[in-house]
């Protein structure tokens, strides 16, 4: 079970680290990569969370919406529910915490010269409609979570036990929900990937804070 919850923590907190860290590249003041552009962060998260999958093994959820999933079919045990899904929410808030303390320099250069709005998107999603249309927000993230966890489970009951061929079909699963249904909410479909870096983007010394909802 501790292994199990490590391993939760690990890679949600690394693929926190990886999309969180384009998020800096492409908006703060001063990186290499900054005004890459949407596909170049799609395509790092699709590419971060393949490597997750790849280090810590293809049972590894990082996602409490899919905990949640695998625990109505069966394929984890009620009783980790829970524990599963904090240790994912832990690891969102750290691999935040890690992505901000990495890129601290840049963010300060950024301090009067970016959007405090684009600074907090950094860590969070948020709607081309914010504060309107919650029904239509509500069900476009509905709609996205539905196909990305369907094509996660179909994926790996196809894939087996081999690894590399899930982690990169859920790499293409991101990237094709990303890039086809992920312009009107930012397709978060994961509470650790919004929350955890959205609870840590409150409690960071960040100067000129956006309202972070």
């Amino acid at each position: 079970m501790l292994t199990k919850l490590l391993c939760e923590f690990g890679a949600t907190a690394l693929m926190i680290v990886f999309g969180v860290g384009v998020h800096c590249d492409t908006v703060l003041k001063g990186t290499k990569y900054q005004g890459s552009g949407h596909m170049f962060a799609i395509t790092t998260w699709s590419f971060g969370i393949s490597v997750c999958l790849f280090v810590f093994g293809g049972a590894v959820c990082m996602n409490p919406a899919m905990v949640l999933a695998q625990c109505i079919v069966g394929l984890v045990p009620w009783g980790n529910c829970i524990p599963f899904m904090l240790a994912d929410m832990l690891g969102g808030f750290v691999g935040a915490v890690i992505a901000w303390f990495m890129y601290a320099d840049e963010f300060k250069a950024s301090e009067g010269v970016v959007d405090p709005i684009a600074q907090r998107n950094i860590f969070s999603t948020n709607p081309t409609t914010e504060g309107t249309n919650y029904a239509r927000n509500f069900f476009c993230e509905a709609i996205c979570t539905f196909v990305f966890i369907s094509a996660i489970l179909a994926a790996a009951s196809r894939a087996g036990e081999n690894v590399l061929m899930l982690a990169i079909c859920v790499g293409l699963i991101v990237w094709a929900v990303g890039m086809g249904m992920g312009g009107i909410t930012g397709f978060a479909m994961n509470q650790a990937r919004d929350l955890g870096p959205r609870m840590a983007y409150q409690v960071l010394p960040i100067k000129n804070k956006a309202d972070n909802n």
